[in-house]
């Protein structure tokens, strides 16, 4: 019988950064491999995403990425120090994702706010015929 479950492939070590857009603010989490340094994640941090602890470890993290396509992906560190260390930092740029967004959110909604209040002002009606005959 084969077992369909997924397997986790390590794909080496590296160093793992959180880079923000000077001017955009979006953060994203990017690691390259160490002897090669290849990409091996590279993708925005949403305030959606949750980190949480890899089964049966205090120093490993998974979370879904929706980069190219949705993926689980893992981490693991040395120590779960550092494991620690990663989650805080992680879950602050969650906050300020979505506090950036709700702020940018809220800009948009005065927006349509204003927009929808003068589009109250005009009215469409059907003309009737004592409407065409005073026309003419």
């Amino acid at each position: 019988m084969r077992n369909d479950l997924p397997e986790w492939k390590e794909r080496g070590t590296a160093d793992v950064k959180l880079l923000k857009h000077k001017e955009k603010g979006a953060i994203r989490l990017l690691t390259q491999r160490d002897k090669t340094q290849n990409i091996c994640a590279n993708h925005y941090i949403t305030w959606m995403m949750e980190l949480k602890p890899k089964a049966g470890s205090d120093r490993a993290w998974v979370w879904n990425a929706h980069a190219d396509f949705p993926k689980l992906l893992a981490i693991c560190f040395l120590n779960a120090e550092n494991a620690q260390k990663f989650k805080t930092k992680f879950e602050e740029c969650r906050k300020e994702i979505k506090e950036r967004e709700k702020k940018a959110g809220s800009g948009k909604n005065d927006h349509t706010k204003k927009v929808a209040k003068k589009l109250e002002a005009f009215s469409v009606k059907e003309e009737t015929k004592e409407d065409a005959e005073e026309k003419q």
